[in-house]
């Protein structure tokens, strides 16, 4: 599969696990702290499993800096979809300003550099 298919999809899926790492635990409030962390750490080690393979099957094709920023947007819009579905939050006028802020990041990261 070409790394301009792989690394964002392998990106978008070790986003999803790593939003739920970090923030599934906040719908379980009554469990202890050492419970959450190693739910979270267990979510975490396959998040890795997807990770390290986007980022060294992207590098080549995309600088670091590329890679970077294509994860960053891609962890905002996996966190969006996130905080609505799964928080309950409403998304608001300035989370879509700053998504909007990060695909601007995206053009000019992506822009050729003479």
């Amino acid at each position: 599969m070409s790394p301009w298919i792989a690394t964002p999809l392998l990106l978008i899926a070790s986003n999803i696990l790593m939003t739920f790492a970090w923030y599934g635990h906040l719908k379980a409030p009554s469990w202890p702290l050492w419970m959450a962390v190693l739910v979270s750490w267990g979510i975490a080690f396959f998040e890795y499993c997807l990770a390290v393979p986007a980022n060294r099957i992207g590098f080549g094709t995309f600088t670091g800096q590329q890679l970077k920023v294509m994860q960053e947007v891609i962890t905002i819009a996996v966190f969006a979809v996130f905080s609505v579905l799964y928080l309950g939050e409403t998304l608001r006028w300035n989370f879509l300003a700053a998504g909007a802020c990060l695909v601007a990041a995206v053009v000019f990261i992506f822009l050729p550099v003479e």
